[in-house]
């Protein structure tokens, strides 16, 4: 009977993945936007080079809980794939697309008012979150005057934090070069301070790569750092699994190679829109 049970809710959700159609063509899904009443959901993705555009179609749009409020918008895909052959004019249209709504990083979600086209909507990156998290998120969006102030204000904000990680990655840069640990670990403790949950363990993780940097012989201290940080991950393979094999290669000796500072919490957006199209 347990089986029997499983089977069908196995079937239950594939049959609603099933349903869940994505468009490629913006202006016809504005269209159909316009004709059922619904907003549009675009997806700006590079699906064969992005990882946290992978990983938000597996964790959210694969999902049974996004199957069961698709329904509730119009769905549209547009791709900036670097492998996959894409036709001209989709690849130019896309392009234009783009450039039109200021798209600077990958992953980019919009929430689309069909009839006048305006953004009330909109999220970037996909830092691990579970598929009920991000689906929160968009409901949280409102076509309202006011859903769209707030919007701003929001964008404002991440604007101004972009603006200070710039800054402090700077600092960061700096310090490695000047090799002063102890003004990289200042800028990375500020960098990270409003970060909460296991994505915490990004800070540590950077502080055992930066230590690693500036002093390769300082294996000790940094396997303290890569230790809490596996710790903070609190089972979370996504973050885990990288953190584990840099630990691997600290102990080894291979983690000494120079590079450049950290930007900011890790998953984070692939920034170079240009690139995509």
């Amino acid at each position: 009977m347990k089986k029997l049970i499983l089977t069908l809710l196995f079937l239950a959700t594939v049959t609603a993945q099933a349903k869940v159609t994505w468009l490629t063509d913006l202006d016809a899904a504005k269209a159909q936007g316009v004709k059922e009443n619904k907003p549009v959901l675009v997806d700006f993705t590079g699906s064969d080079w992005c990882p946290p555009c992978i990983q938000l179609h597996k964790v959210v749009f694969q999902s049974a809980e996004f199957a069961a409020v698709a329904s509730k918008y119009v769905l549209v895909e547009l791709d900036y794939p670097r492998k996959t052959p894409q036709a001209p004019e989709l690849k130019a249209k896309n392009a234009e697309l783009s450039k039109q709504f200021g798209i600077s990083g990958f992953p980019t979600v919009l929430l689309i008012d069909a009839k006048s086209g305006e953004v009330f909507g909109k999220t970037v990156g996909f830092g691990g979150q579970t598929a009920k998290e991000y689906l929160d998120k968009l409901a949280s969006f409102k076509n309202t005057p006011e859903g769209k102030a707030a919007l701003e204000q929001e964008q404002k904000s991440t604007a101004d934090r972009s603006a200070k990680s710039r800054i402090l990655g700077q600092k960061i840069d700096a310090a490695i070069k000047g090799k002063d640990f102890k003004a990289a670990e200042a800028a990375l403790d500020e960098m990270f301070a409003d970060v909460a949950g296991p994505r915490k363990a990004v800070l540590p993780f950077n502080k055992a790569r930066v230590l690693i940097m500036i002093d390769p012989t300082a294996k000790e201290q940094a396997l303290k750092y890569i230790d809490e940080a596996i710790a903070l991950t609190a089972g979370d393979e996504t973050l885990g699994k990288p953190f584990k094999a840099f630990r691997e290669k600290i102990a080894s000796g291979d983690a000494g190679a120079p590079g450049s500072a950290p930007k900011g919490a890790a998953p984070k957006a692939s920034t170079d829109a240009k690139k995509g199209a």
